[in-house]
């Protein structure tokens, strides 16, 4: 017997594995997190507001995306496991605390909540792994996180764009360093492997926080309805934000989204689905932030003129979801629907035409379009029997 069979915290492939009750519980702080993220973003909608808020989303979605990670590979139900999982979840409320105010007053609370978070994961289970080859792995992941560090912490003591290119370039680190496999001096890259234990498992993961996430824009549009006059045309701006939210979810789980466990079960090549998924399920979340501070200020001010930064980010909504959609498409089933590039290319003409058009009609021709998408998707499946997997890879 291993030594870290002997400890039974290390997950290996025995089967069927599913998403626990304390990865929803959470997964439950990160939606607190994105609804904070796209708040923010409402508050601000110029360029300045875009980048802050794609830096601030980026950095939380890895934090999610490598704490998924650790559980897909650990035995969450273990009590060292349960504890680094409570780690994370405090450190993601600090997180989320700090983030209207990280490009202000609050930069060491939101980057110091980050650094924390990813090394006091890889240092607990360090000392907790007993096996060499397992402490390797949690080893790599902190010698990375220990890099990124130095910048995240640089950018908490700078001021105004500074923090944002150093900011930047820890996130680059982070994430190119996850697509390499973590390649670690003496140690050497991650082994594929080591990414694929339980294909369930991982499918459940990241549709469960695809299906919270839209907890963000469902969250948002009530508080700002309810934080107003309950007029006609807010309730209508409601009723649409609403429907968009219904069709995100739609088009996700149509064909591909219900077949992700069966289309990693098929690759050639499994891990290099867990290395692209987070990358690929960036932008459908980062599609449903966008949306939910769209719909934000369309509930607000339903009948105001839309900005044309408002016009942006509501169509960029959508279409950064179905960028991302597309791009999972393909990993499933190695090709694209062309719903998709019509839906983007009408996405692209409504922008030049909306400019200057009440907030609520920008609002109900982004869903129009999520509509038309999802009714070509249902036309496209009807009578024909569940089409299987054909991952590229």
């Amino acid at each position: 017997m291993t030594t870290d069979q002997a400890v039974g915290l290390t997950r290996e492939d025995e089967g069927p594995q599913r998403a626990t009750l304390l990865e929803l519980f959470l997964d439950l702080v990160f939606v607190a997190a994105l609804a904070l993220t796209s708040r923010t973003l409402a508050q601000r909608l110029d360029w300045v507001g875009v980048f802050e808020t794609a830096v601030l989303l980026t950095a939380i979605w890895w934090v999610w995306a490598a704490s998924a990670l650790a559980t897909e590979l650990q035995h969450l139900g273990r009590p060292p496991i349960f504890a680094v999982t409570l780690w994370v979840m405090f450190g993601t409320i600090l997180l989320a605390g700090a983030l209207p105010g990280a490009f202000a007053e609050h930069g060491l609370i939101f980057a110091g909540a980050y650094v924390a978070i990813q090394l006091g994961r890889g240092t607990f289970l360090v000392a907790a792994l007993g096996a060499r080859t397992v402490r390797q792995g949690s080893g790599r992941f902190m010698f990375w996180f220990a890099v990124s560090a130095v910048p995240w912490l640089a950018g908490a003591f700078a001021s105004g764009p500074a923090r944002g290119v150093l900011w930047t370039s820890a996130l680059a680190v982070d994430y190119a360093a996850a697509w390499l496999r973590y390649p670690t001096p003496r140690i050497g890259r991650l082994a594929s492997r080591r990414y694929a234990v339980a294909a369930d498992h991982l499918a459940e993961r990241y549709q469960q926080i695809f299906t919270l996430a839209l907890g963000d824009l469902i969250l948002v549009i009530t508080l700002t309805y309810a934080a107003h006059d309950l007029t006609i045309d807010r309730t209508a701006a409601l009723l649409v934000g609403f429907a968009a939210a219904v069709l995100l979810w739609q088009i996700y789980v149509h064909r591909a989204g219900a077949l992700l466990k069966a289309a990693i079960e098929a690759s050639r090549d499994p891990g290099g689905f867990v290395r692209s998924a987070p990358n690929t399920h960036l932008l459908m979340v980062a599609g449903i932030v966008a949306t939910s501070a769209g719909f934000e200020a369309v509930i607000a001010h339903p009948a105001e003129e839309a900005s044309p930064w408002l016009v942006g980010v509501l169509l960029s909504g959508p279409a950064l979801f179905l960028l991302g959609r597309a791009r999972f498409e393909y990993e499933v089933f190695s090709r694209v629907s062309s719903s998709r590039l019509l839906a983007l290319l009408a996405l692209a003409v409504a922008g030049v035409v909306l400019v200057r058009a009440p907030a609520l009609v920008t609002g109900l021709a982004a869903t129009l379009v999520l509509a038309g998408v999802a009714v070509t998707d249902s036309i496209r499946a009807h009578g024909k029997p569940p089409e299987p997997p054909m991952p590229s890879t």
